[in-house]
């Protein structure tokens, strides 16, 4: 018998896989109709969409596995990243989608707004919170917009024999920062930015990347202690933020 597999679970959105077919389940329906039109456009993999509900988005399995998971070294090759960083080019380069990104100012007082939370329950200590904001301004400064997928986690590339078979999860797609998904597909794996940069081609500096690295962690360590997720887990966020310099 076919067992249904609960991918990842919390308060907003729920992913489940029966056999060959993953079920996405989103509170928000927009965020389903923009996964739906940024993977219809995307001049990239995707899965293939099998049906839309109400709430509710069928998608098809995609061959091969993840470039690797946050907390554990990725078993792919070198070859893999490059592969990945073409196909992150090739996005970045592709027409903007209509929705616009966050502009700096609001990245700004939502990070300001997280750090004083950290600080304030204790959760970090204030010296490893205004070490991570110093390092975190380099990326709040203007870039050209580019057509991002926006949540672009390492288990959101599949590859197989060193070839990218497609992207997941397209909710977040929007006008951004290039380093931005770069930066949030590298890390943890801080090892694999060279690699991922072979592929991709020039036009990034790596400090914005690196200081993104910080945005990410700073910004997402209350989301995911609130939603049952643990940032503390070996090579997780709160990792991230205690190697930055």
């Amino acid at each position: 018998m076919t067992e249904v597999d609960v991918v990842v679970a919390h308060s907003e959105r729920a992913t489940l896989r029966v056999g060959d077919t993953f079920l996405k389940i989103d509170s928000d329906q927009e965020r389903l109709d923009v996964e739906a039109e940024a993977m219809a456009t995307a001049p990239v993999p995707t899965p293939q969409i099998l049906w839309r509900k109400p709430h509710v988005l069928a998608l098809a399995a995609l061959p091969g596995t993840a470039l690797g998971r946050l907390g554990t070294p990725s078993p792919a090759s070198p070859a893999a990243w490059a592969a990945a960083g073409a196909v992150v080019r090739t996005l970045h380069d592709a027409p903007l989608p209509a929705r616009p990104g966050q502009d700096v100012d609001a990245i700004r007082s939502h990070l300001d707004a997280e750090c004083e939370w950290l600080v304030g329950t204790g959760v970090l200590p204030a010296d490893l919170v205004a070490r991570n904001r110093r390092v975190a301004e380099t990326a709040l400064r203007p870039s050209t917009p580019v057509f991002v997928h926006g949540d672009l986690q390492i288990t959101h590339v599949f590859v197989a024999e060193d070839e990218v078979t497609g992207v997941l999860d397209w909710s977040e797609a929007a006008q951004g920062d290039a380093h931005y998904d770069l930066a949030t597909l590298t890390l943890g794996h801080a090892e694999q930015l060279e690699h991922l940069l072979a592929g991709y081609g020039d036009g990034i500096d790596v400090d914005v990347v690196r200081a993104w690295w910080s945005v990410r962690s700073l910004r997402a360590a209350r989301w995911l202690i609130e939603h049952g997720f643990d940032p503390n887990t070996p090579g997780a966020e709160f990792d991230v933020l205690r190697a930055a310099r």
